[in-house]
């Protein structure tokens, strides 16, 4: 047994990179929305991204995103959304024909918003490969 989950280990290790792991030198604007969201409606709110996330695929100005709970304070969701630029997101995206789709999903969520910003990178990271 402990060999087959080593094998899958490696496995999984050569094959797969991590969303959070990836690294992407096109990407010159991260969305960071941190919500506090209230327990009654957790499953509806990871529902309306899951939902969403098609169309956050689907737009040219999108190149990633990723949805994420906290452990000490579970009402805290981080969502981070990688764009080509700011601009991009907020002249193309935001005109795109899905948008208002994507709106529609996530936007019973929108009272619960504790930032909504655009920060650029920096050359300070360092990923374990």
């Amino acid at each position: 047994m402990k060999i087959l989950l080593a094998m899958t280990m490696l496995f999984l290790s050569s094959t797969a990179t991590p969303a959070f792991a990836q690294t992407n030198s096109s990407i010159s604007s991260t969305e960071i929305i941190r919500y506090n969201v209230p327990a009654t409606e957790h499953a509806s709110f990871e529902k309306a991204y899951q939902d969403a996330g098609q169309y956050l695929q689907a737009s040219p100005s999108c190149l990633g995103y990723q949805v994420i709970h906290g452990n000490e304070e579970p009402n805290h969701y981080i969502v981070i959304i990688h764009w080509t630029s700011q601009q991009d997101h907020l002249q193309l995206f935001r005109k795109e024909k899905n948008f208002p789709a994507f709106f529609n999903l996530v936007k019973p969520f929108y009272n619960y918003i504790e930032e909504m910003k655009h920060y650029d990178p920096t050359p300070n990271q360092w990923v374990r490969k």
